[in-house]
């Protein structure tokens, strides 16, 4: 997935602006499920064990690709929700330098309140996604 906003700062600020329209979280959990089906397609073949994230209790593929420069993601997952959740991590991470991804906080999270509505699951799973994130950034950096 590449970015539509310039830096990964933009994109952050950009989430936490669009959640801010939402009164109540039935309408932000619904506004999830509509950006998790924003995923781009992700090749049936890719869906293999050793592309399974860990730690999540729904089914979740990720697949990185690139380099230090430019390193981008492709992920997919059963759950509506969790697409949702996949989505933003991807508009913040994915696109972006190794060097960017790990001078990045996720401070989306806590800005749209998402910390205080996942369920522990669904919480578990969220920082699973952002750790094998920051996992691939630091492996993609020059030694």
């Amino acid at each position: 997935m590449r970015p539509t906003e310039a830096t990964a700062a933009e994109a952050q600020a950009a989430i936490a602006e669009e959640f801010s329209f939402f009164g109540d979280w039935s309408e932000r959990y619904q506004y999830l499920i509509d950006l998790g089906r924003k995923l781009p397609p992700f090749p049936e073949e890719w869906k293999t064990e050793e592309n399974r994230l860990q730690g999540c209790q729904s089914m979740v593929w990720i697949v990185p690709e690139g380099d230090a420069a430019d390193l981008a993601f492709k992920a997919v997952s059963d759950s509506s929700i969790v697409s949702g959740l996949i989505y933003l991590a991807l508009r913040v991470y994915s696109g972006r330098s190794a060097e960017e991804i790990l001078a990045t906080t996720p401070d989306y999270i806590a800005d749209i309140g998402l910390a205080k509505h996942l369920s522990p699951t669904r919480s578990n799973g969220l920082a699973a996604l952002l750790q094998f994130i920051q996992d691939t950034a630091r492996r993609h950096l020059p030694a």
